[in-house]
């Protein structure tokens, strides 16, 4: 039998939007403060995915300097009519304290590829949105609604700043809300209620909503109405998947996802999820995106197909399919005509020509130190997702600094919290030399720790440096002319490059990265230039 493996996008791919067309399948995942924004996926068998676009790629349509760590894009919903695909999704601008302040846009484009429009906005009462286009031509608009009168919300939210999830009707032709907005579903018992999605069969209209937080009490609570506005029923087990009550289940922090069916009549539902490292409740590969087998009861309600609201591993597949090892060795040059290589993402900044350039130094990565490490606003840093437990990066780095305040290098990076970093500087009595930067996920302090007992002389030249990872394990690297790899500072705690760590599981919402970064707060712009990037993945987790 063919099966799928889950995850099925692996490493920072939560609060997945399925869409089909045809015999085609998308899948938009959040972004964040990573640019450009929202990831969309793209199958034709549901179980062997590769990254076809990123659409919110200019300054009109997105820009995210100054926002905070896990604020950007949440929680798009990719949807098609009407020849083009639509693409809805929240700017978060402020999460912490009472407040928060989430816009909510819409953009389309006649094919994947673009060209995707400019945003059109929608409204800023809550987050998650979605769209649905209903079978007589009406579309609706659906989000969760925030209240900022609720006792202590932010980091660790209570469920009455979750106001319910609210429903009006969008006019394609005046690009406008109409009608009025009306509370159709106030959410379970379970609470924080989210993630709304709609999805009409046989009359009745099926909402699944994300529930209990992002963390490991998450879960898709599902309802029903035969009225578009409600009132909505509860699912019979309230939860369609979850594994809250699973502690030792592979897959943990299931919830937010999305239904899908096959041209055939099968169907599957889309989920994040995580998977912590053993013995640990830190998941350094963050949200991941997961899918689950699904069937019609006889009531009317849909279900897991293995039974029971806890995720598999492996699930069949609809159609004869060999899933994709799940190891990887890539390689990647810097060529000025192919541009930045798809895989990697740099930080809120709609102007990358001001971090980086792949012309200045043909064949070389050049970025351009401004900000610091650390900083919201225009910081140095290319870097792709961590996909696998166990692997290696390399690179090459030509760099002359002049002064400490300069600094590249190679980086396990979650945000300006949780970060190490191999970095070439410059010390007043060692000149250019090598040193580790940490920051140890001290919320909200952000201190530096520096682990390596004290700065490696190094000549002139460029030099070469690695990361391995090894699940909670983390060692750096570097080698010069001679070509002989030395082991760098101590073995250092990979776990803290994770979710968890730091403010928490319901505090930080994207995942470890490993890549290139340069700061200058001299504010010289010191130029460091880099030649390829090497990923070698070896678990098969």
């Amino acid at each position: 039998m063919a099966v799928i493996r889950n995850p099925i996008l692996p490493g920072f791919n939560p609060d997945p939007s399925i869409c089909r067309v045809g015999d085609d399948y998308y899948i938009a995942t959040s972004t964040f403060e990573w640019y450009p924004g929202v990831q969309i996926h793209h199958s034709r068998d549901l179980a062997n995915w590769r990254l076809a676009k990123r659409p919110l790629d200019r300054a009109a349509q997105l820009d995210l300097r100054g926002e905070p760590d896990s604020g950007g894009v949440w929680a798009p919903c990719l949807s098609y009519a009407d020849g083009l695909f639509w693409l809805v999704y929240t700017d978060v601008k402020r999460l912490d304290g009472s407040f928060k302040d989430t816009h909510n846009y819409i953009v389309t484009a006649p094919a994947i590829e673009g060209p995707w429009s400019d945003p059109v906005h929608v409204n800023s009462s809550g987050f998650d949105p979605s769209l649905f286009h209903d079978d007589d031509g009406r579309k609706w608009f659906v989000n969760m609604v925030w209240n900022h009168r609720a006792a202590a919300p932010g980091a660790h939210p209570k469920s009455p700043a979750f106001f319910g999830i609210r429903l009006q009707e969008w006019s394609p032709e005046s690009r406008r809300l109409v009608g009025e907005a009306k509370t159709i579903f106030p959410g379970s018992a379970h609470g924080l209620v989210e993630g709304p999605h709609l999805y009409k069969r046989g009359g009745w209209y099926y909402l699944t909503v994300a529930e209990g937080g992002t963390g490991y009490d998450h879960a898709v609570t599902m309802a029903r109405s035969r009225r578009i506005d409600g009132p909505y029923e509860l699912h019979p087990d309230v939860h369609l998947i979850t594994a809250k009550d699973a502690p030792d289940a592979p897959l943990q922090r299931a919830g937010h996802g999305q239904i899908v069916e096959t041209p055939d009549g099968q169907v599957y539902h889309t989920h994040l999820c995580s998977r912590p490292l053993q013995g640990l409740r830190r998941s350094p590969l963050g949200r991941e995106t997961a899918i689950q087998k699904c069937v019609w009861g006889d009531d009317g309600w849909l279900y897991l197909a293995h039974l029971g609201p806890v995720p598999s591993l492996e699930v069949p597949a609809p159609f004869a399919t060999t899933p994709a090892p799940r190891g990887a060795r890539e390689r990647y040059d810097f060529s000025a005509e192919g541009g930045l290589p798809l895989d990697f993402q740099w930080l809120r900044t709609p102007h990358p020509e001001r971090i980086f350039s792949l012309s200045a130094r043909p064949g070389w990565l050049r970025l351009y130190g401004r900000e610091s490490i650390g900083s919201w606003f225009e910081q140095a840093l290319a870097a792709r997702r961590q996909t696998h437990f166990v692997y290696r990066a390399e690179t090459e780095l030509d760099f002359a600094p002049t002064t400490f305040q300069q600094a590249a290098g190679l980086t396990a990076y979650y945000n300006r919290f949780k970060f190490h970093a191999l970095a070439v500087s410059w010390d007043e009595n060692l000149g250019r030399s090598l040193t580790i930067l940490s920051c140890l996920a001290d919320f909200p302090a952000g201190r530096l720790s520096f682990p390596l007992a004290a700065p490696i002389r190094l000549g002139d030249g460029p030099v070469r440096l690695a990361v391995s990872v090894d699940h909670a394990r983390l060692q750096f690297a570097y080698a010069l002319a001679d070509g002989v790899w030395r082991d760098v500072g101590p073995s250092l705690d990979a776990s803290l490059i994770s979710d968890e760590a730091g403010a928490g599981e319901h505090g930080s919402f994207t995942g470890a990265f490993v890549g290139m970064f340069a700061f200058d707060t001299s504010g010289a712009a010191r130029q460091a230039d880099f030649r390829g990037f090497a990923y070698d993945g070896a678990d098969a987790r």
